[in-house]
């Protein structure tokens, strides 16, 4: 097992070591990259990483895993939410970066180019940062791998997988829409949120990283599927503010609603509701604002879409 650091240059006024984890198996096998902390203060993922790496056994391994516990170190050091201290730009937004662009540009570009590229799969885990909170899922990027993407999507085994088509992403620049778009299979693992250590999450990622890793035939876990998996193929609805205020939920997480169904309400400071969120269409609460004070064009929730683009 190897501890290093990639020295991330061309930042503005520093270098950044960036410190990650490789182990080599006894015997030859996939190349496995696992990333966590991408946005500064999701930490059930990184804690659930940090962890598998921990039992990881290379006796028993097929294979090589390459771990980064934080990709966004600088976020997680100042516990900035979503977006890199220097440039306030979303890192997940920014891949496969730009050698030239700003900070996150830049580091975007390193970890693509160090960790991503190269590899057979990679898998990026996240959670609900800390005013939001998100239902257990794993996300794919239609591509020309998807049809692998999606077996270790499935195998990851959490009850929904939502696969985003590439004329409608709702998300571009993650980790792994750029590594879809060069040929690499990649997921995104969702569990918990509000910026806590929740072991129950780290568990879903727990679970799913030894599921994954079994059926790569890397290690000798037993997978353990969850029931009744849902496929949603037409990826997912962001809905966001048209106003600020206070933002009041009116749904559970998980739970399906029907097109015209009250989501929740933004009222202005005095108690006045200024908006009503309906569902534009059916689908199942996957995240959810739980922090009240919200900004106009925030994000309010996400449901997964069941309507044909």
């Amino acid at each position: 097992m190897i501890h290093g650091h990639l020295p991330i240059t061309g930042l503005p006024d520093e270098i950044l070591d960036l410190p990650y984890i490789e182990i080599q198996g006894r015997e030859a096998g996939p190349r496995l990259t696992l990333l966590a902390g991408v946005h500064g203060c999701e930490y059930a993922g990184m804690a659930a990483l940090r962890e598998f790496v921990a039992e990881v056994n290379p006796a028993q391994l097929n294979g090589t895993i390459t771990a980064v516990p934080v990709v966004n170190v600088p976020a997680y050091t100042n516990r900035t939410m979503f977006v890199v201290p220097a440039d306030g730009k979303n890192l997940n937004r920014c891949f496969p970066g730009d050698p030239k662009g700003t900070y996150s540009d830049v580091l975007a570009h390193h970890v693509f180019e160090r960790f991503i590229r190269g590899a057979d799969y990679l898998i990026d885990l996240h959670s609900g940062d800390v005013p939001e909170t998100v239902h257990p899922v794993v996300i794919y990027d239609e591509s020309s791998v998807d049809e692998t993407a999606r077996r270790i999507a499935m195998a990851y085994g959490t009850q929904h997988v939502i696969r985003q088509p590439a004329a409608a992403r709702v998300t571009a620049g993650t980790t792994s829409s750029a590594a879809a778009d060069a040929g690499i299979p990649a997921i995104t693992a969702e569990a918990g949120g509000n910026g806590t250590v929740d072991r129950q999450a780290v568990a879903t990622h727990l679970r799913g990283l030894r599921n994954v890793a079994a059926s790569l035939g890397m290690l000798p876990y037993e997978v353990e599927q969850a029931p009744n998996q849902i496929e949603h193929v037409n990826g997912w609805t962001w809905m966001y503010a048209p106003i600020g205020g206070w933002w009041e939920p009116l749904v559970e997480l998980g739970r399906r609603a029907e097109k015209g169904d009250l989501l929740g309400r933004v009222s202005n400071l005095f108690g006045d509701v200024v908006h009503e969120l309906r569902a534009e269409e059916a689908g199942i609460t996957m995240i959810i604002t739980t922090s009240p004070a919200i900004a106009a064009d925030g994000l309010l929730i996400v449901l997964t879409r069941e309507v044909s683009q």
